[in-house]
């Protein structure tokens, strides 16, 4: 299993957690970690724009990020939810299996 960080940005903390509570109930998380009070600047409309957003760090795999994506944009408040996803080249191997556990059973239910 090829093992994914992934980072969204919310517009605020009860959107990020309700999409967290979403993604880790259905397996396609592991675990997210919910930072609040980030700053973002960024060009929207042709405008550069400065809000404070919340950004969710996601635990989860390359074969889990199709319906992940999906599930995202479905309950996201934004019109273009920004993810971005890395892979996780190093992980200590109690971490690896642990996000096996954590996503596993749900990944395989889907075959």
């Amino acid at each position: 299993m090829n093992f994914l960080e992934i980072f969204i940005t919310f517009p605020d903390l009860a959107s990020a957690e309700r999409v967290a509570r979403l993604l880790v109930e259905q397996r396609l998380a592991a675990c997210v970690n919910i930072f609040p009070g980030i700053r973002s600047v960024y060009r929207w409309d042709n405008q550069v724009q400065t809000d404070t957003e919340v950004l969710a760090f996601i635990k989860s795999s390359e074969e889990l990020l199709d319906p992940l994506v999906a599930t995202v944009r479905a309950h996201h408040p934004y019109q273009v939810p920004a993810i971005t996803a890395f892979r996780a080249d190093y992980l200590p191997e109690e971490v690896r299996h642990w996000l096996g556990q954590s996503l596993l059973s749900e990944a395989s239910s889907r075959d």
